[in-house]
């Protein structure tokens, strides 16, 4: 018990001459791999054996936590701006709480990594880490998908599954981009949260489950519950401890350092030999408004790599776009947000000949929130029509 207190990684077989169940399950309890008794034949071949299995056992222990590091590497955020500065020690603050966490911000701005990074540096970071994209899932299927459902539950249940919630237990779970939930689910959800235990489709009792959320939304869950189309108590529910993620734009100083980041993880993936990237060209994207955020930079700065395979990055690589125009000029003061946002979407669908799947892609946000997007836009024309008549 004495040396398990040292911070050591050496696995240890616990000898006696004294051999009893008692004995050995204290023994395991505090820490040691394995359990050997004196006088016990053969004891020099067992010894081996023993010895041989707590290596084999360290080496699978010392290669899970070198695989643990290499994608929590993958996966970090990358910033030294006062906007991050503020997001990371608020992380730090939060990640071992049991709290739920909300990530908001625009499509793109990395809260899918915020949400990986509260999960690696709270005490769950052993247990799974479990996402579902709500904006993905069909309604029919997504509470299947987060409950799990039980054989010949409904047609097709040909067999017993687990859900999300499941998976996730001991862990964490995203809900990425929850305002996408159905309605219907959003109530058995807020359920869910409050008992801490699921309804498997087709289950006659219901199972605890012991699941840390952190849920994630490009919208105003503000505004949709004043719209009727978010329940009020799951976002009080939900909104335990907000995190707000900054646009880019907003945070144009780690430019240089996330470009820097994008290089080296695209040089290790394809085994070029990018050294860096010229001072003009830093500048011309700083200059950038990026409306795609971190997403779309990480896009144009691996495009550039593969073109330019090694040496230096230089200005001539990027297709940049500059800032959304009107006939007639760029956009000027007074234009709403709304109107710049519509007038991009509508550019953007004309560019991919109405091909929404890539407009969606372009614009770095789901086809749903597109196709929403494009409802409520004709909506307002018709009704803009009605007054006009």
């Amino acid at each position: 018990k004495a040396v398990r207190d040292i911070p050591s990684q050496v696995p240890f077989i616990m000898c006696t001459a004294y051999g009893t169940i008692d004995n050995a399950v204290e023994a395991m309890k505090f820490g040691a791999n394995d359990y050997l008794v004196k006088g016990e034949i053969a004891m020099l071949k067992e010894l081996e054996v023993k010895v041989r299995k707590a290596l084999d056992h360290k080496a699978l222990v010392d290669e899970n936590r070198e695989l643990r590091a290499e994608l929590n590497r993958r996966h970090e955020y990358v910033g030294s701006s006062k906007p991050m500065e503020e997001i990371n020690k608020l992380v730090s603050q939060v990640a071992d709480s049991q709290s739920t966490i909300l990530v908001m911000g625009e499509s793109g701005t990395g809260k899918e990594l915020i949400a990986r990074a509260i999960h690696s540096k709270s005490r769950r970071s052993r247990n799974a880490f479990v996402k579902i994209n709500c904006a993905a899932m069909p309604d029919t299927l997504i509470e299947s998908e987060l409950f799990g459902h039980e054989k010949g539950a409904f047609t097709g249940a040909l067999r017993r599954t687990r859900g999300k919630f499941e998976l996730a237990d001991g862990g964490t779970l995203l809900l990425d981009e929850i305002g996408e939930m159905p309605i219907a689910t959003q109530a058995k959800l807020l359920r869910v949260l409050q008992e801490k235990e699921i309804n498997k489709i087709g289950a006659e009792s219901p199972i605890r489950v012991d699941v840390r959320i952190v849920a994630t939304t490009n919208r105003n869950l503000k505004e949709e519950v004043e719209k009727n189309r978010f329940r009020e108590d799951l976002y009080f529910r939900l909104n335990v401890i907000p995190v707000v993620l900054p646009p880019l734009r907003q945070r144009k100083d780690d430019i240089p350092l996330l470009v820097e980041h994008f290089i080296k993880k695209c040089n290790e993936d394809n085994g070029y030999l990018v050294s860096g990237i010229s001072p003009d060209a830093i500048d011309a994207l700083k200059k950038h408004d990026w409306p795609g955020n971190v997403r779309e930079l990480e896009n144009c700065v691996e495009r550039a790599v593969v073109l330019t395979r090694q040496g230096q990055i230089t200005p001539d690589v990027f297709q940049l776009s500059g800032t959304v125009k009107k006939e007639g000029g760029a956009l000027s003061a007074g234009v709403t947000i709304a109107d710049m946002e519509k007038e991009l979407i509508y550019k953007t669908l004309e560019a991919c000949q109405n091909n929404k799947t890539r407009a969606a892609d372009m614009l770095a946000i789901s086809i749903r929130t597109l196709r929403n997007k494009l409802n409520e836009y004709e909506g307002k024309s018709s009704t803009e029509e009605g007054e006009m008549e």
